[in-house]
């Protein structure tokens, strides 16, 4: 959520990096909600302090009609004072369904972007920042992840078809255990090496948390809701350990706070029909490791940069040909304020595909969560909150099986991960 004071005093500005974005905000409502809240309020208060002086003034007059035996005013004084109660009630109701219209506003207002992301109008114009590791030069021509896991027998989308139906995947043998050794190794390396705190979320929340976030409520149509509850499938653990920190006052020294999650991921895909639908590359349900950090605003980019190496140090180690790419205003997700893409070589489609978005939401969610830190001075202020895979185990799974196939139809498994698949190096035929 952005700082509705901000936005009011440099409306020009926000119009012009929204639109940036591509983004058509209603601020012409915003103005005009804004001032008529304010009004409101203004309104309100003046009448609640003429109440308070009535009452004095009637308090005063009791008091002199006891002392003199004068006969109060009391039918008039009662009027009047009803008069005024029924003002002021009607006035509170407007500002409450001000309010409510102010903030329901507001939570459709995406992010502004940072004055370091590129311009441009579509993904085509993210910008690469740099590469690592050079693809590599096949003397076969390489079969895609389907193809080599059906030779292998380690993915059954039939069954999983039969069972829940389209863009869901089960994986066997060697290929479950695959699955599970990524996520292993992805945890241990963060938690070991980059000293982030492991969580075991749940891969469920209510609604107040889906909205602490931004899924909510833009993009409803995008997650799955259980019947009869107040409770959603997270889309990405971004969503329950961000909000692990709502409502609360952290500690500037503490900060940054880096903690990372491996979870399902469950998202419907909606207005995706049509792509992807080879594999597993787009799915209903995916595993993923993710990355949070909770910092202070004075190096939160930095923090950035440090998040999304970390990122990177995965595919560094599971030696996958990758990019980084910085994604453009019109590209960004609707909490970003900055994003990193780290895109995957996959020889099947000689074009690096995403595995990972890392961004800095800035105090984006921190307001909408309510997140704080309070400096040494104890001075309160929204932390930064910023967000990443680290990775997505599914796709990184494809980009294992594409890249290290051999022409037999048999997959090596990187030297880093052997350890995790009980010394397995190798895929092969049953």
């Amino acid at each position: 959520m952005l700082d509705p004071a901000f936005v009011r005093q440099h409306l020009d500005q926000v119009e012009a990096r929204l639109a940036r974005r591509g983004a058509a905000a209603d601020l012409g409502r915003f103005r005009a909600l804004d001032a008529d809240r304010r009004t409101t309020i203004a309104a309100l208060d003046a009448l609640r302090n003429r109440r308070k002086t009535l009452a004095a003034e009637f308090a005063a007059r009791r008091r002199a009609a006891a002392q003199t035996g004068a006969a109060e005013e009391g039918d008039a004084q009662r009027e009047r004072s009803r008069r005024l109660n029924e003002q002021i009630a009607a006035l509170e109701a407007r500002q409450r369904e001000l309010e409510s219209d102010f903030q329901s506003l507001l939570l459709t207002i995406p992010n502004l972007p940072h004055a370091s992301v590129p311009a441009g109008r579509s993904s085509e114009d993210n910008v690469e920042i740099r590469r690592w590791g050079a693809p590599r030069a096949f003397d076969f021509t390489p079969r895609d992840h389907v193809e080599l896991s059906e030779r292998l027998g380690v993915l059954d989308l039939a069954a999983a078809a039969k069972i829940a139906g389209a863009r869901f995947a089960v994986y066997r043998g060697a290929g479950a255990r695959l699955e599970r050794a990524l996520a292993n190794f992805m945890l241990d390396l963060h938690t070991r090496r980059h000293g982030y705190t492991e969580i075991f979320p749940p891969a469920l929340v209510n609604s107040k948390t889906m909205r602490g976030t931004g899924q909510l409520p833009k993009f409803a149509a995008d997650l799955f809701k259980c019947e009869n509850t107040d409770l959603w499938l997270i889309p990405t653990a971004e969503v329950p350990l961000t909000n692990l920190f709502a409502d609360a006052v952290l500690d500037a020294a503490a900060l940054p706070i880096s903690v990372t999650a491996w979870t399902p991921c469950f998202r419907s895909e909606a207005g995706s029909y049509g792509k992807d639908t080879r594999g597993i590359i787009r799915q209903h349900q995916f595993q993923k490791v993710e990355l949070v950090k909770i910092a202070n605003p004075a190096d939160s980019y930095d923090q950035l940069e440090r998040l999304t190496a970390d990122a990177e140090a995965v595919l560094q180690a599971l030696e996958l040909p990758y990019r980084v790419v910085a994604l453009c205003a019109a590209d960004l997700g609707f909490s970003a304020a900055k994003t990193y893409d780290l895109e995957v070589w996959l020889p099947s489609q000689q074009a690096y595909r995403e595995i990972s978005s890392c961004s800095n939401c800035e105090d984006f969610q921190a307001r909408r969560a309510n997140i704080k830190m309070r400096d040494a001075k104890g001075k309160t202020g929204f932390a930064h909150t910023l967000n990443g895979s680290g990775l997505a185990v599914g796709r990184t799974w494809i980009a294992i099986l594409e890249n290290f196939q051999q022409a037999d139809g048999s997959v090596l498994i990187p030297a880093a991960l052997q350890p995790y698949m009980d010394g397995l190096a190798r895929l092969e035929a049953r």
